[in-house]
């Protein structure tokens, strides 16, 4: 038997739906971006930095804090989209000089998924869009119907 795929057509309306959720940050209206999109059950969260609601950058050069911060924000979008860390699949993480920092940042990523293990990517990039900030995170959620929940194998 072949599965069904789900497509736009064949989902339901509520299940179309598109919920866009913002941050107050500067650059959201500036850019054209939302910190978070939720599509049906999926949540994409968008590269998040360790900025306040005014663009400064929050706790220069300091690796953890900053992935700390940007988990604070992370779990208030997911929140706000009706999801929790909870739900969290995928994690991208964009560092500014990875063999510095993969560790602080790592000890922060360990602290808040230790039990829900998303699976991650953590990649050295050249620059971010401000030179006090160290590390940038990507997320995916995708929240699973209460009789599709999986057990850990």
């Amino acid at each position: 038997e072949i599965p069904v795929i789900m497509t736009a057509t064949t989902l339901q309306p509520q299940q179309r739906r598109r919920i866009t959720v913002g941050s107050g940050a500067i650059w959201e209206d500036i850019v054209g971006y939302s910190r978070a999109v939720r599509i049906g059950n999926q949540i994409e969260i968008a590269g998040t930095t360790a900025s306040n609601k005014d663009g400064n950058v929050m706790y220069p050069n300091d690796a953890y804090l900053q992935t700390m911060m940007i988990f604070e924000i992370i779990e208030t979008a997911l929140k706000d989209a009706g999801a929790s860390m909870k739900d969290v699949i995928r994690t991208r993480m964009f560092v500014t000089d990875i063999s510095e920092n993969w560790e602080a940042i790592g000890k922060a990523h360990g602290e808040i998924f230790k039990e829900i293990k998303p699976v991650t990517t953590m990649v050295e990039v050249k620059a971010l869009i401000a030179p006090e900030m160290i590390v940038e995170i990507e997320a995916t959620a995708v929240i699973a119907p209460i009789e599709e929940e999986i057990e850990e194998k």
